[in-house]
C-alpha cells in the first residue's frame, strides 16, 4: 500500500541493553485494554525477535476511548488557558495541536469569547476533532456559574454550539459532580433525561461526567448511562482518599501517614476498565505541584513527561488532556511520544521519595522487565487486579489473559524481576496467584 511519509506512524519496540539489565519498551498500544489484542501480540512478538523493530499504522498514538468506538490521540487538550487569548492566538494552538496528531479538546467554559474562538480556529476542520462540551457550565453576569437549573443549562449548551460552529458535540459531558446526592438527583432527575434526549437527536454522541471524586466517578462507571469519564489523575492525587472538596487535593501539606494509592481510586481504574468506561484525564500535573520538591508531596520533582506517563499507565485511562495556551507548550506535552523511558520513568523517583512510596503495590510501570521466561509481568498483575474483582472471571478477561504469548503459569520462579521492581511488589507469589485463579 502505497502513502506518504507524513502520513506514517511509527511504533518502535526497543530493547535497550545497559550492562545485564534490559529495559523493555512497551508501546502505548500495546498497554490499552479495548485496542485489538491479536495486534499487540504481533507487536510483541516482533518486539521479541529482536532489538529493534518497526511496524507501521496509520495513527500509533490514537487510542479507543473505552466503548464509544472514538479513536482519541494520548495527549489532548485542556483548553481552559486558552481563555486569556485572542484569536489568533488560539488559532495558533489548535493548529500546533493538529501538527503533532493532537484530535480531542475539552471546553468547559462557558465565557463566550474562548468559545467563539475555539470555533474559529476548528472552522472547516470540525471532523478532526473530537470535542468534550459541557452541560451546566453557564455564563451569568459576566461569570462562570455551574448550575442544574434545566433552563440556562439548555441556553449555555446552545450557545456552545453556536460560538464553536457545530451541529454536535462528540461527548455530552455533565459538568463537575463532586458530591454522591447532587449526582443521585442528576441521575434521577430532568437533567439526565434532557442530556439522553440530546444523544436521541444525535446533538451529542456520548454522554460523560466530570469529577474529581472517585465514589462518585465508581457510581457513573456502574451506572450503565455514562460511556466515559473526565477525572483528575496523577500520582499525588492518587493518595488521597475520596473527598467531595476539591481543595482537599491542592492542600498545602498531605498528612505523613499517607502511603500508596487510594484502594477506591485503585478500584475506580479497575471498574472502569472493567465496564468499558474510557478515561480522559484533568489535573495531570496537579497545578504544577509536582514539579517542584517544595510543593511536590513526595518532597521530590516530577517532570511534565513523568506525569503524563503515569497518568496513561493507568487502567481504562486514553488520553491526558494538558493545559496549553502557547504552541510551545503543545510542544512540550507531543514531546511525550518521542520521550525516552528514562525520561518517562517516574517509578524510580517515586521509590526513592521520603514521602509516600508506593511501597509492595504493582504499578504496572515494567520495570519487572526483562522476564526470562518472555512474560508481560505488567499486563499479567494488570488482568489479575480486574479479575479478583469478580465473583466469576469474565469470558473477555479470560481471553485476553489466555492470549498472551507467556502467562503467569510459565513463571520460573527466578526473581529478576522482584530485584528490578521500584517497589518491593513480591511478584513471584503474584504469578502464582494469578496462575490460580486463570486455571
Amino acid at each position: 500500500m502505497l502513502c506518504s511519509i507524513a502520513s506514517l506512524r511509527i511504533i518502535v519496540s526497543i530493547t535497550w541493553r545497559i550492562g545485564r539489565l534490559s529495559l523493555l519498551f512497551v508501546p502505548p498500544t500495546e498497554r490499552r485494554r479495548n485496542g485489538d489484542y491479536n495486534e499487540i501480540q504481533r507487536i510483541r512478538k516482533n518486539r521479541l525477535k529482536g532489538k529493534y523493530s518497526i511496524i507501521y499504522t496509520s495513527d500509533s498514538s490514537s487510542i479507543q476511548l473505552g466503548k464509544t468506538g472514538l479513536k482519541v490521540s494520548e495527549i489532548g487538550l485542556g483548553a481552559e488557558w486558552l481563555e486569556r487569548h485572542n484569536e489568533e492566538e488560539v488559532k495558533a494552538v489548535i493548529d500546533c495541536c493538529e501538527d503533532y496528531g493532537i484530535n480531542v479538546l475539552d471546553c468547559w467554559m462557558s465565557e463566550p469569547n474562548v468559545r467563539t474562538n475555539i470555533g474559529k480556529a476548528l472552522k472547516g476542520k470540525r471532523e478532526k476533532w473530537i470535542i468534550q462540551g459541557h452541560f451546566g457550565s453557564t455564563w451569568q453576569d459576566g461569570q462562570y456559574v455551574r448550575t442544574r437549573e434545566l433552563d440556562k443549562v439548555k441556553e449555555a449548551f446552545s450557545d456552545l454550539l453556536t460560538r464553536l460552529q457545530t451541529d454536535y458535540i462528540d461527548l455530552g459531558m455533565i459538568h463537575f459532580v463532586d458530591e454522591e446526592a447532587e449526582f443521585h438527583r442528576i441521575m434521577e432527575g430532568e437533567f439526565l433525561a434532557y442530556v439522553k434526549e440530546q444523544k436521541e437527536k444525535g446533538i451529542i454522541r456520548h454522554i460523560g461526567m466530570s469529577t474529581h471524586n472517585p465514589r462518585v466517578a465508581k457510581l457513573a462507571a456502574l451506572s450503565g448511562e455514562i460511556e466515559m469519564l473526565l477525572f483528575s489523575i496523577n500520582p499525588a492525587f492518587d493518595l488521597l482518599p475520596a473527598s467531595e472538596d476539591l481543595n482537599t487535593y491542592f492542600a498545602e501539606n498531605y498528612e505523613e501517614s499517607l502511603g500508596g494509592i487510594d484502594p477506591e481510586r485503585a478500584e475506580l481504574y479497575r471498574i472502569c476498565e472493567q465496564q468499558g468506561v474510557g478515561i480522559t484525564v484533568m489535573k495531570g500535573y496537579a497545578g504544577g505541584r509536582l514539579f517542584s520538591p517544595q510543593t511536590s508531596p513526595f518532597g521530590v520533582a516530577l517532570t511534565p513527561v513523568q506525569c503524563i506517563h503515569y497518568a496513561l499507565t493507568r487502567p481504562a485511562v486514553a488520553s491526558i488532556l494538558t493545559g496549553c495556551d502557547t504552541p510551545e507548550h503543545v510542544k512540550e506535552a507531543a514531546g511525550y511520544e518521542t520521550a525516552s523511558e528514562e525520561e518517562k520513568d517516574y517509578a524510580t523517583v517515586l521509590a526513592k521519595a521520603p514521602h509516600h512510596a508506593y511501597s509492595g503495590q504493582c504499578t504496572y510501570c515494567g520495570h519487572c522487565a526483562p522476564c526470562p521466561a518472555q512474560i508481560d509481568i505488567a499486563m499479567v498483575n494488570k488482568l489479575y487486579d480486574l479479575a479478583v474483582m469478580q465473583t466469576e472471571i469474565p469470558a473477555s478477561l479470560r481471553a485476553h489473559y489466555e492470549g498472551l504469548s507467556a502467562n503467569a503459569e510459565d513463571c520460573i520462579g527466578c526473581g529478576g524481576c522482584e530485584e528490578r521492581c521500584p517497589f518491593g511488589v513480591p511478584v513471584v507469589e503474584r504469578m502464582e496467584k494469578a496462575k490460580e485463579l486463570f486455571k
